[in-house]
Formats: structure tokens, C-alpha cells, sequence
């Protein structure tokens, strides 16, 4: 049986990563970055398809685990009858090469373990040539290679590597994996304890530059570290999160490739990197960002590529079952060429942003932003395909004309608070009209509250962010009538969805898990309101399904009790971060963002 979402844990050397399950199983790995076919687990719980897994041979009594204090280096241990053994999961932050360690440390008594490594690549489409060489094994195939080098001696036993070994108290086994292109020589190998602990400095070094000082310090750090490990260094970028295809419902085929860089996580990214005294990420990702609109306004996408690639097609891979027979599974998405008028604003909001906390020159990038705002003057009045990514028809969505709203208040402000230039008597004009439409045929008076496209009687839980941007005072009556109307309508077992799913509205099956960053929204938007208990509460509803190593999905089963949807989710933790702040401390990011 698969484990749960939840039984994972991250590790990564801020340009891959994998994920490491509680019994000791690696189910997912990307070399050398993350959207890269070179992986050798192909997707949660099919391990024909890829695992590496290192655990006693024995009964486990107890399995606890938790990351080495304030790093992303995981500790797993296995209590036996016999005795208890460490498992101990780094991927050491790069010099050049991306290794894997998994160490073995023994504790008490004397333990005996199976390693067992079935190496795939091409999402479990290539079974590699594996072979013995002086001090471990090689797989190659195709443009890949993978080596082993290992202080115990691997077996191959048909298509498949083993151990089996014991670990007495105080002794140390030891593994390292690494890739590198087939066509090259090997790269040389590392020490795995001097890699472990030289990772260790550097995530402590890394977490210590955390000014945030408030209540629920320990879970805001490690949420900043999640989001750095999603980071792509060599670019700035940070992926929506490391996997693909795990499912918005079980058994369902709402399962898409996450591992892409989204232009509406811009302001929400921006704010919680800076906030949390993270200048030099905030300003990598403000660069990815303004390399990757650069161009033609009209060739705007809604995602993007690690390095800012813009062709991102969608294939589905039939060969692979998928998680618990969540089908089809896909790599790329299609969503890429979606119409979406939101990012507009995300992108004008975003470097709004950082021209307040003076991250930038005043001038740096306008140009670009210019362009976007030509493109926005011609297409605003269109509809689109919505923050949500629908697969149905497209129609007038309520929050993308507010985001079109943000981009042309965001500019008229650049101009009067930055000194840029530009035709802001036109943008004026605009962001009135803007509002007065919003206003008129975005609101539904009988419902008292905003919907969810014009015409609609139904409600959106991106109607949240409306007070955050600065389009009405939160507590205008429009405002509390559309909180209380998603209250009513999306709030199930104390979670928030986006919206009633139906066939009419997004073209797919019915039914998904509670969107956690929206439930993060709620929160904030009860802050903003002067409800903190009832947002104290919910926030802390929202902590208390984080697994045991402080990791969150995209979407919660509140009835099952099961994470849903990839992981982990930068989406979900930013909302935590940000959330930690509008609860805790006197700059809130919710105030800032509306009035900067």
C-alpha cells in the first residue's frame, strides 16, 4: 500500500530534490534539476518504477523523525527488538555535481538492514544498464548515468541493487549517489560525512538570517526553508512544488505537473522572502521574473520554465499507474497557454513591491512593464481562464479584473511615488472604469456579496485577496457580505475551498480537496477585519495538520484527514509565512500590500 502525501519529507540542494518516506524509501528524485526526466523514482508508491529504500530487516517497533534542528538534513529512527539505527538523508548544497547521502549510523544494540535500489529514468520509462565498478555500482541509459559508491558492498541482483548488512552501536555505513551525462567521465567523489555536516553550517547559516521573532518562529523558519529548498539558484526561480501529478482527489484526474514557475506566486513570494530578511532571494526572484516577461506583452505566459522557458507541453504518461491509481499521470501543463488577465497585476504588483522596500532602481525594468500595461489596455475587457486555470469555457472572472485593477493602480503609483514616467491620466481613467464594472457586474445584490464570474450566484475564495490589493476597504459592507457568503458556501469542516467544483465551470470531475492557501486568505482577511480569535483559530487549525516534519500540500481531505495535491507546496507555506506575520507583527503584508 502507498504512503500517504503526508509520510514524506523534503530534501534538496536548492536546484532538485527528492522525497524521502518514513519507511525509509526514496520515491522520488530528479537530477539534475527539477523538472529533469533523469529520475529514478517515477511517482509516489510504484516502486517498479523507481525506489531506493534502506530500513531494518526486522519488525519496527517505533519510527520517529525529524530534520537536524533549523536544516532540511533528515534524520529517520527505526527502534527493533534488537536495537536502534539512524538513517540519516542529505543532498549536499552544490559545489558542481548533485550527490545524494543516506548514512546509517547505529545507536543501541545491533540492527540488521536490506538496501534495496531499483534505479529508473525518463519517468520510469528506461531501466538503465547496471553494473559493479571499484567501490559501487554505475546504471546508465541514455543520456544518463547514475553512480553508487557505498562504504558496504552492493549485489545486483537482475535489475536491481542490495545490501544487507548490520550496524552496531557507534558504527557507520554509508552511501552516495550522483549523476552526471552519460557522454562524460564520473565526477569525483565526496565524503559523506564531511558533506553531511557541511550542509548542516550551511542551513544553519542560512536559517539564522531569519528576522522574524513572533509567535510560531519554529514553523515560519521551516517554511523558509521549504522555499528555499524549491529554489533554483542558477535562476531565481522556485517551483510551485518538486512533484508532479500527485492528485487534487484520490482516484481522480485532477493531477497536473507542478514543478514550473507560477507569475501569480510573485507579490506573495516577494513579500515573505523580504519580510523575513531574505534580500538577496527577493531580489533573484524579482530578476527571474522581469527575464521571464520580458518580450512582447501579447506573449505573456502564466507560467514558466526554471530558467524562463515558455513552451511547456503536456503529455500524459500512460505507462505509470499513478498515486493510489490517480490517473493519467502528466509531465508539462497545458495551462501554460491559458489567457489569464490576473497576472497583469501579479507582475505590476510585484515590482511595485520591491520598488517600496527599495530593492531596485526606480527605473529598473519599466520598460518591461510598460509593455505588459500596452497589452492589459487592449485585452482587459476580454474573458479568460482565471486564477484557477478552468478547463471549461471562458468567462468574465471576477478577480482577474481586479488583478487588471492592481496592474493600472500599481503603475499610476509607480509614477507618482517613483517618478517614472507614463500616461497616467489614461491608467487613471482605466482603473476607474475598471472599478465601476467590478462593482456593478461583478457584485450580485441579492447574494450581497462578489461572485465568482459576472452573472454568477456563485462565490470564489480568491475574492479574498480583494481588501489585501487595495480595491475596497475591508470593511465595506460588499466586502463582509462576500466573506460571509464564502463562509456559507466554501468553508467545509473548518477548510476553505476555491469554488464549487462542477463540470459546467472548470470542465473537469467534481470534486477536490480544501485549498489551504485560500484557508491561509481567510485568516488573513479576519485579521484585517479586527477578527483575531476567529483568525488565531483558524491559523492554528491550519498548523496542526503540517506532518511531523512541518510540511504541507496543496489541498487537505478534511474528512479522510489526508493531505492531497503536490508536495510540498510553496503556494501553502508562503500563505503560513505570511499569515505568521499579519497575526504577529506591526508591518502586516496583507496592510502593506494594499497601500505600499
Amino acid at each position: 500500500m502507498a504512503l500517504k502525501i503526508e509520510d514524506y519529507a523534503l530534501i534538496g540542494d536548492c536546484q532538485t530534490a527528492a522525497l524521502v518516506g518514513r519507511d525509509g524509501s526514496i520515491d522520488w528524485l530528479c537530477y539534475p534539476r527539477f523538472d529533469s526526466p533523469a529520475c529514478f523514482a517515477a511517482l509516489l508508491g510504484t516502486p517498479e518504477h523507481g525506489r531506493w529504500k534502506i530500513a531494518p530487516m526486522g519488525p519496527v517497533r517505533r519510527c520517529s523523525r525529524s530534520y537536524r534542528g533549523e536544516t532540511l538534513i533528515l534524520d529517520t529512527t527505526f527502534n527493533t527488538d534488537e536495537g536502534t539505527v539512524t538513517l540519516t538523508d542529505c543532498m549536499p548544497i552544490r559545489t558542481g555535481q548533485p550527490d545524494l547521502v543516506r548514512l546509517v549510523r547505529g545507536v543501541r544494540g545491533r540492527v540488521r538492514l536490506r538496501a534495496e535500489l531499483t534505479i529508473r529514468f525518463d519517468y520510469g520509462s528506461i531501466t538503465p544498464w547496471i553494473r559493479p565498478e571499484p567501490g559501487g555500482i554505475y546504471a546508465i541509459g541514455g543520456p544518463d548515468t547514475i553512480h553508487v559508491r557505498s562504504s558496504f558492498p552492493l549485489t545486483i541482483e537482475g535489475w536491481t541493487a542490495v545490501a544487507e548488512f548490520e550496524v552496531g552501536s557507534g558504527e557507520e555505513v554509508w552511501w552516495v549517489m550522483n549523476w552526471h551525462p552519460s557522454h562524460l567521465p564520473p565526477p569525483p567523489p565526496i565524503d559523506a560525512s564531511a558533506a553531511v555536516q557541511a550542509a548542516v553550517e550551511w542551513w544553519q547559516a542560512w536559517a539564522s538570517k531569519c528576522v522574524f521573532r513572533g509567535p510560531w518562529r519554529d514553523a515560519v523558519v521551516r517554511s523558509l526553508i521549504t522555499l528555499k529548498a524549491l529554489t533554483y539558484t542558477p535562476t531565481g526561480g522556485i517551483v510551485a512544488a518538486p512533484t508532479t501529478s500527485l492528485p487534487e482527489h484520490l482516484g481522480g484526474t485532477r493531477n497536473w505537473d507542478y514543478r514550473y514557475c507560477w507569475l501569480r506566486d510573485a507579490t506573495f513570494t516577494l513579500a515573505a522572502l523580504i519580510q523575513s530578511g531574505y534580500t538577496e532571494e527577493a531580489a533573484a526572484w524579482r530578476e527571474w521574473l522581469l527575464r521571464a516577461v520580458a518580450g512582447k506583452g501579447s506573449e505573456l505566459n502564466i507560467m514558466y520554465g526554471l530558467a524562463g522557458e515558455r513552451r511547456l507541453p503536456e503529455l500524459e504518461l500512460p505507462w505509470l499507474p499513478g498515486y493510489e491509481n490517480s490517473r493519467p499521470v502528466r509531465i508539462g501543463n497545458g495551462a501554460y497557454r491559458q489567457f489569464q488577465l490576473d497576472v497583469f497585476g501579479e507582475v505590476m504588483d510585484c515590482l511595485h513591491l520591491s520598488r517600496h522596500y527599495g530593492l531596485e532602481k526606480p527605473s529598473g525594468g519599466w520598460r518591461i512593464e510598460q509593455e505588459l500595461l500596452s497589452q492589459l489596455e487592449q485585452v482587459w475587457q476580454l474573458p479568460d481562464e482565471g486564477i484557477w486555470e478552468v478547463r471549461g469555457p471562458q468567462r468574465h472572472f471576477t478577480h482577474s479584473k481586479v488583478m487588471a485593477w492592481v496592474a493600472f493602480d500599481r503603475a499610476i503609483k509607480d509614477v507618482e511615488r517613483f517618478g517614472l514616467s507614463g500616461p497616467v491620466e489614461r491608467w487613471k481613467h482605466l482603473r476607474e472604469q475598471l472599478h465601476a464594472e467590478i462593482c456593478d457586474r461583478g457584485f450580485n445584490p441579492r447574494r450581497n456579496a462578489f461572485t465568482q464570474f459576472y452573472g454568477s450566484d456563485e462565490v470564489d475564495a480568491a475574492l479574498l485577496v480583494m481588501p489585501a490589493v487595495g480595491f475596497l476597504p475591508v470593511h465595506d459592507p460588499r466586502i463582509v457580505g462576500t466573506v460571509a457568503a464564502i463562509e456559507t458556501d466554501l468553508l467545509r469542516e473548518g477548510f476553505v475551498e476555491r469554488y464549487r467544483t462542477s463540470s459546467q465551470v472548470d470542465g473537469l470531475p467534481q470534486g477536490e480537496g480544501a485549498f489551504l492557501l485560500c484557508t491561509f486568505w481567510l485568516a488573513d482577511t479576519y485579521a484585517l477585519m479586527g477578527r483575531i480569535t476567529d483568525a488565531r483559530r483558524l491559523f492554528e487549525r491550519l498548523l496542526a495538520i503540517r506532518n511531523d516534519v512541518g510540511l504541507l500540500a496543496e489541498e487537505y481531505d478534511p474528512i479522510a484527514g489526508r493531505q492531497l495535491g503536490n508536495f510540498p507546496q510553496a503556494f501553502s507555506h508562503l500563505g503560513l509565512v505570511n499569515t505568521a506575520r499579519n497575526l504577529s507583527q506591526r508591518e502586516k503584508p496583507a496592510e502593506v500590500r494594499g497601500n505600499a
